[in-house]
């Protein structure tokens, strides 16, 4: 298989107006479009961010994430960001709590984790 990158990531909230708040107003993300499938009671909402693409969708009632990031699975997505301070004051300003910055032992490279409004760990990286 010869794959050309990332499409996108699917992520599942439980509360859809407050995370399509988060990621359209906090994070910048642009809506590309925006589904009600009335079928299974659920929005997928198309959004764009840099090159990439994420997919957010409700359901009603979806189950919790049953562990923390250390589990099998997802461990969480990350962002690069040109200007790692900067990124970190813009997300306080809306409310956003962020972790101390940290130094990647590996790459050398700065980075810190926040959380989306559904406790999702989520990663600015200094490109």
């Amino acid at each position: 298989m010869q794959t050309t990158g990332i499409h996108h990531v699917a992520i599942i909230c439980s509360d859809y107006e407050r995370s399509k708040q988060f990621y359209v107003e906090v994070l910048g993300c642009s809506i590309i479009n925006e589904t009600f499938r009335a079928a299974r009671n659920s929005y997928k909402l198309d959004l764009q961010i840099g090159k990439d693409q994420i997919e957010l969708f409700s359901f009603p009632n979806p189950p919790t994430r049953p562990s923390t990031p250390e589990a099998c699975g997802l461990r969480h997505l990350a962002f690069a960001v040109e200007d790692l301070e900067k990124t970190v004051l813009e997300l306080q300003s809306k409310g956003v709590e962020v972790e101390p910055i940290r130094v990647d032992e590996i790459t050398g490279k700065r980075f810190t984790f926040f959380q989306d409004p559904d406790a999702l760990p989520l990663e600015i990286y200094q490109s």
